[in-house]
């Protein structure tokens, strides 16, 4: 079974195109490449990734499949394109060309309109995903998990993911609302999480494992261990933990799971929610 890091990112840092890396963020301020995070993933016994945009403009996912196509280890890519564009059916079957283009994303989180994924256009492009078995990476605050419940609701045969459990508040404690709204999605089977983005939602210079635990309960409660998928979210995650560090919390938070368990958390669920060889 591959183990699969479901949650990387990499650029060319610009700093225009990439104004979400604030100035508090100087460590990310400069490019991340393949030949940065290879070692790291070899180090820790990791066969590829799944990389994820981290920039809208269309011209992200050339960026993003070249690395791809030079990298191996690379397993598969999570673009952008516009969903509510007039032409969205021309350029999925454009990109369906591309095998290792597994699925798209939107940033949602911070978005003006906080229900935009209930906008009829918006829906209209997640109907078009399935036609080419595109799967669709969630990105959102916890205040927009409620709509996130009717969204998934409304599609049941589209794959989806939530990145970086909907992005729970920890350093300010926000766990008893966000367990409320996150444990909704038990009841959906076509949607699965990822354990990844947490410890830039804690206090970044003074966290701890245990500020994880309740947050980790609350996914195993809710998805089982059959829609978890682990993701660094490096080199965000350089922030608050170095790759290591990000990747011990999960570690041992599950060291008492199953091997299959673990094998699924680690890989296998990654390897079949995104279709990745």
């Amino acid at each position: 079974m591959l183990k699969i890091d479901a949650h990387q990112h990499f650029w060319k840092f610009n700093p225009v195109r990439d104004s979400w890396i604030t100035d508090e963020m100087t460590v990310i301020q400069k490019d991340f490449l393949p030949d940065v995070l290879q070692p790291r993933l070899q180090q820790n016994g990791f066969d590829g990734c799944v990389l994820v945009q981290s920039a809208q403009p269309e011209a992200e996912n050339e960026f993003l499949l070249e690395q791809a196509q030079q990298h191996d280890f690379i397993k598969g890519v999570v673009g952008w394109v516009e969903l509510q564009a007039a032409d969205i059916a021309d350029r999925l079957a454009h990109y369906s060309r591309f095998s290792k283009l597994k699925g798209f994303r939107y940033v949602l989180q911070g978005h003006s309109n906080k229900a935009l994924m209930l906008e009829p256009a918006f829906k209209k492009g997640i109907q078009m995903l399935a036609k080419y078995g595109y799967t669709y990476d969630i990105l959102i605050y916890p205040d927009q998990l409620v709509y996130t419940d009717a969204f998934v609701a409304a599609f049941p045969d589209q794959p989806f993911v939530i990145d970086h459990l909907g992005k729970p508040q920890i350093k300010s404690n926000g766990y008893d609302e966000w367990r409320k709204r996150i444990m909704a999605f038990a009841r959906y089977e076509h949607v699965y999480c990822k354990v990844s983005g947490m410890v830039t939602e804690a206090n970044w210079a003074n966290w701890k494992k245990e500020d994880f635990t309740p947050y980790l309960n609350t996914l195993v409660d809710t998805f089982g261990m059959e829609r978890l998928m682990f993701g660094s979210d490096w080199p965000v995650c350089l922030l608050a933990a170095t790759y290591e560090e990000t990747l011990g919390i999960v570690t041992d938070y599950f060291s008492s799971f199953s091997q299959e368990e673990q094998a699924q958390l680690f890989g296998g669920n990654a390897a079949k929610f995104y279709n990745l060889s």
